[in-house]
């Protein structure tokens, strides 16, 4: 089995806005992805930033649910196989269901599961590129 790794992901009001801070200001290495979310490496582990309304509809959730934070962790897997283990592994130790795993729009699976205090963790396998060291 792969190792595990962690990415962060912000819900972010105005993407661009966050991208120039967080590239501009901070000035983290932004990583090659798709329009609608921005990666950037950090020293470990990645920062995903990916708008407010789309983080929420990619959970099954609803934006204005009180109980929505505009937050996410993720685990990022070598495997649908393993991110089904690992779905069930949090759902046995206290997590509660969000969204099962399943095959995803842009190719690959993934679903959430929210932690004993209501943090959502994404479980997912992006077949188009690793998250993490190889």
């Amino acid at each position: 089995m792969k190792p595990r790794i962690s990415m962060i992901t912000l819900g972010v009001t105005d993407l661009a806005r966050s991208v120039r801070f967080y590239e501009e200001g901070l000035g983290l290495p932004r990583m090659p992805s798709p329009p609608e979310v921005a990666f950037f490496t950090l020293n470990g582990t990645w920062l995903g930033l990916y708008g407010r309304a789309d983080l929420a509809a990619d959970a099954g959730v609803t934006f204005r649910d009180p109980g929505f934070s505009p937050c996410a962790l993720a685990h990022n897997l070598g495997s649908a196989t393993e991110v089904d283990a690992l779905y069930e592994e949090a759902l046995a130790a206290g997590a509660s269901s969000i969204k099962r795993p399943v095959a995803t729009t842009w190719g690959g699976y993934s679903g959430y599961f929210a932690d004993p205090d209501g943090h959502l963790w994404e479980v997912a396998y992006n077949p188009h590129m690793w998250v993490g060291p190889r």
